[in-house]
């Protein structure tokens, strides 16, 4: 049974989520100590966050990057702010998906459903270690190691240098790479894959690795050797 934290101060909310998630067999979780999320997180050890940006003391983005620095599980951001610039920063955070309030239910359990079952299935892969120019691509250990330094993934970026290596050197679809990441188009912005890559192609360059995913307009990215 997977276990799912949610950081959320609203009770009725909390309950409704709790309630919905329950019914397909996810054991929930909440926060007992909202300026101490972080230990309830390392005691819980959940396999999957939904966090919402408003919060008590401190902010979602807050925790999201505690909960970045020691692990790269899904996370799932809840807002009922309107602004592109909250989503943009919670992608940059490293967060997996972005919901707006309100929300249909069926498509939050649809999407919590998809992370779990995508990053299941990832790390039951066996993927090796990748040698990508002079680097290596470390799956496992969600790496990417050169002579400049390492930089470490989300399950999202992982994902997506998993499926543009596979094809190194030709261009994957923008419908294909949102497809294989989050299982159905319908609920996903072109936008969030967007976010996603520029996050890769910083990280990349930031070792040495600049221009390794080149956008081929019309088609999607490719991956270039």
């Amino acid at each position: 049974m997977s276990k799912i934290f949610i950081i959320e101060d609203d009770v009725s909310l909390f309950n409704e989520l709790k309630t919905r998630l329950e019914e397909w067999d996810y054991q929930v979780l909440g926060v007992t100590d909202f300026e101490n999320v972080l230990n309830d997180f390392i005691n819980l050890e959940p396999d999957l966050v939904i966090i919402d940006i408003t919060l008590p003391k401190y902010d979602g983005f807050y925790w999201c990057r505690r909960i970045r620095d020691i692990s790269n599980l899904p996370i799932i951001f809840l807002s009922s702010k309107n602004h592109p610039s909250d989503m943009i920063m919670s992608m940059q955070l490293g967060s997996d998906d972005y919901i707006q309030k309100p929300f249909n239910f069926d498509v939050l359990v649809a999407k919590v459903q998809a992370l779990l079952r995508r990053t299941y299935q990832y790390q039951n892969q066996g993927m090796d270690a990748v040698r990508f120019r002079d680097a290596v691509f470390d799956f496992k250990k969600l790496t990417v190691k050169s002579k400049e330094g390492e930089i470490h993934l989300t399950k999202n970026e992982s994902y997506i240098l998993a499926i543009l290596i596979h094809d190194v050197n030709q261009a994957v679809t923008r419908e294909t790479l949102i497809e294989q990441l989050w299982d159905d188009s319908r609920f996903i912005s072109d936008n969030t894959l967007t976010v996603n890559v520029n996050r890769i192609r910083k990280k990349l360059e930031s070792i040495g690795l600049k221009d390794a995913i080149v956008t081929k307009t019309g088609l999607g990215y490719m991956l270039k050797e």
